[in-house]
């Protein structure tokens, strides 16, 4: 924090002013959504919902769950460079909880409240736990960048003609994007086992083998998401066009902090492929999407979490009752 930041921080006033500001966004965007609500021909899109084949919802849900399943496994390289003891389906299904949640409520709530409160009642400790969220946020994003650079790179988006960047500076973003991805695997293969310290944080540069398994996981990763999509669109959108335009939407997500990027998925998707899909039937299709990638993923992490709490207990009951029989 800033010298600046810390007096303005002590102010009374202060806090104040960033919650109005904060309600504020949250309330344009609130407007926006109406605005854009009214617009909208509902009846078209329940109708896009109902018509959607089962065969293609079971094919979609299906991608969905490898989606969870790839991402589950982002924290096991984690445990692989910690050391520590916890199981490998205790892993997984702490990480698939903190996912559920992280796409729904935030990545402060979802990704790291929960991840930092299930494995500390697993005894972890909090510079563990650190690191093993840090490598798994690293490998979700190296993946983005390869993902991204690769579509906006060799098939860029048509872009409306108000935006400031056009397939030239979307080509020249794709090529950013590639160059960093590279510049890792380059450190990682040249620096592999240096420790860079940042303030309090120390981070260890992996193995060139273990960058490149970050890397097939979360391409993976992100090709699936993609793949939900473009399966419920039933091939009317080429796969690469909707795979770059989920990109486009995450980034947008992260940038305003809307929980769940509601809205903005929604908004970025209508922009960039209303051109060829109907707006009712593409907001169907996102409606689904949301419904088997985002709400019921939820509802089984709900549930888990729960579980998680209650053996929490009881084996803290059991280390303390074995404690006492050990005085």
């Amino acid at each position: 924090m800033s010298v600046g930041t810390a007096k303005l921080a002590h102010r009374p006033w202060w806090p104040w002013v960033r919650r109005i500001a904060t309600w504020t966004f949250f309330g344009l965007i609130a407007w926006l959504l109406v605005n854009q609500a009214r617009a909208i021909d509902w009846q078209e899109v329940f109708d896009a919902m109902r018509a959607l084949p089962a065969a293609t919802l079971l094919l979609a849900g299906a991608l969905a769950a490898c989606s969870f399943a790839v991402y589950s496994t982002y924290d096991l390289l984690g445990r692989h460079l910690t050391r520590h003891p916890l199981g490998a389906g205790t892993v997984m299904g702490v990480t698939f909880i903190s996912y559920a949640f992280n796409l729904n409520l935030g990545s402060l709530v979802g990704g790291v409240a929960f991840r930092y409160r299930l494995y500390s009642r697993l005894e972890l400790s909090n510079g563990t736990i650190t690191r093993v969220l840090g490598f798994s946020m690293l490998t979700n994003w190296l993946g983005y960048l390869v993902a991204a650079g690769v579509v906006f790179c060799f098939w860029p988006l048509v872009l409306p003609a108000g935006w400031r960047i056009d397939n030239t500076g979307l080509r020249i973003l794709g090529a950013v994007l590639l160059l960093l991805a590279a510049a890792y695997l380059v450190l990682c293969a040249f620096a592999s086992g240096h420790v860079f310290r940042i303030h309090r944080h120390s981070f260890k540069v992996p193995s060139l083998r273990m960058a490149l398994l970050q890397l097939a996981m979360s391409c993976l990763n992100w090709s699936l998401i993609g793949g939900v999509i473009w399966v419920l669109l039933q091939g009317q959108v080429p796969y690469h066009s909707v795979l770059a335009v989920l990109l486009v939407a995450a980034v947008a997500g992260v940038i305003t902090h809307v929980p769940a990027g509601l809205g903005v998925l929604e908004a970025v998707f209508i922009a960039l492929l209303s051109d060829q899909v109907p707006q009712g039937r593409l907001l169907g299709v996102l409606l689904v999407y949301r419904g088997l990638y985002y709400l019921l993923p939820l509802g089984v992490a709900t549930l888990a979490y729960f579980v998680a709490e209650l053996r929490a207990k009881r084996w803290r009951a059991r280390a303390v009752v074995n404690e006492e029989s050990k005085q």
